[in-house]
């Protein structure tokens, strides 16, 4: 780019991109009663529509980022966006809850390459010393839609209806579409080194953080899938003022998500420590003192909060401790913890199908216990020795 005016322009366009990429996966959540009944199927199996989107990510996103390694990014990114207005168009459409898993586990693996290919071109359109800069403009996209997805999804539902709603997101992602074309410059791949970085990107003190990465967003999401019939059937919340509560979580998610790259660039191993701990303690207070209205809306604040505030030291910590595998492993938490999105709304749907209640809080509590002490242990370990002067500024930035 010859400009930085044309640079940020970009950078908006990624952060849009992640935005409403991110947007289409929890918008689900705050309409699953609704798409259980229009599907008619239960809540609980209306959950695996977000367990498949959780899984199509983690899997399906580093898959197609290996695929097309080679294509230029621009090509890359308007294609993916392309697929995702097909698969959400389908999402919309369907009467089939099977077709609908089908296009819903697609998209997730369609907004897995988005991601990485946003980073490619935030990095590809800014000078070296702006690099971490742009990592971050994507991160925050993807941390602000997964912030405010679930009040969207309520608040739409209620005004559009749940299919009112995707059709809202397929004309944002048209507009994004269209904008892309416009906009984004040519980025050739560069393509090398993946095999080699392999080793440092996989090695088990970065395994170990992607557990930790797992764990919290299981805790978080075992509870929050579920969280509107919880606040309907345990606490008493009338469902016109569902959102409120939800919209409430959001803010402080967003809020979390933007002040926890400070945190992460004093101590994202404490953070990690203290953000564990207290997202434990919230999920407790929400089981014991789950018919009070108030506390449950300050204890919704405190995990959202801390849940999305953990992202940026996750992400820091991940790229820091794979040292020369840094560029590989920056795909990697956002794998994890969709692996760990999975296996929260399906335990916890498979608890509220058993015994109802706050049994998902209580599943999301029980994982929440386990990340603490890991947090406690991870923050122990160290990056390798020796990188290059560019792995280092890559890593203090990711």
């Amino acid at each position: 780019m010859n400009t930085s005016r044309q640079a940020n322009r970009v950078l908006a366009l990624l952060f849009l991109g992640a935005f409403v990429m991110g947007s289409s996966e929890l918008l689900i959540v705050g309409v699953l009663n609704l798409v259980a009944g229009d599907l008619s199927i239960s809540v609980s199996a209306a959950g695996t529509l977000v367990t498949g989107y959780a899984l199509g990510l983690a899997l399906g996103g580093p898959i197609l980022t290996a695929l097309t390694i080679k294509l230029d990014r621009r090509t890359v990114m308007c294609g993916t966006l392309l697929l995702a207005v097909a698969c959400n168009l389908v999402v919309a459409l369907s009467t089939s809850y099977d077709l609908t898993l089908v296009a819903r586990t697609l998209t997730g693996a369609f907004a897995g390459l988005f991601d990485a290919t946003a980073f490619a071109v935030g990095i590809a359109v800014v000078p070296p010393h702006r690099a971490g800069r742009a990592l971050a403009v994507v991160i925050s996209g993807v941390a602000v839609s997964a912030a405010v997805g679930v009040p969207l999804g309520t608040v739409g539902g209620q005004a559009l209806g749940w299919r009112g709603s995707y059709l809202a997101i397929v004309a944002l992602i048209v507009l994004t579409l269209i904008a892309t074309v416009a906009m984004i410059p040519s980025v050739p791949s560069t393509g090398a080194g993946v095999g080699g970085q392999a080793r440092y990107a996989f090695a088990p003190r970065v395994l170990a953080v992607l557990v930790l990465c797992a764990l919290v967003f299981g805790s978080t999401f075992a509870a929050l899938t579920y969280i509107v019939p919880f606040l309907q059937d345990v606490t008493g919340v009338p469902e016109a003022l569902v959102g409120v509560f939800l919209l409430a979580y959001g803010v402080a998610a967003a809020l979390g998500s933007f002040g926890g790259g400070r945190f992460a660039d004093r101590n994202a191993a404490g953070t990690l420590i203290v953000g564990a701990a207290v997202a434990a303690a919230a999920l407790a207070g929400l089981h014991l003192f789950g018919t009070n209205p108030y506390l449950v809306g300050v204890l919704l604040l405190a995990l959202g909060a801390c849940a999305m505030g953990m992202g940026p030291s996750l992400q820091y910590r991940v790229v820091t401790l794979a040292g020369p595998g840094g560029e590989l492993a920056q795909s990697l938490p956002a794998s994890a913890i969709n692996l760990g999105i999975a296996f929260g709304s399906f335990a916890g749907g498979v608890a509220l199908g058993m015994f109802g209640g706050s049994a998902a809080i209580l599943t999301g509590l029980a994982i929440a216990v386990i990340a603490v002490p890991v947090a406690w242990a991870t923050s122990r370990l160290q990056p390798p020795p020796a990188t290059s002067h560019s792995e280092k500024v890559c890593a203090d930035h990711g």
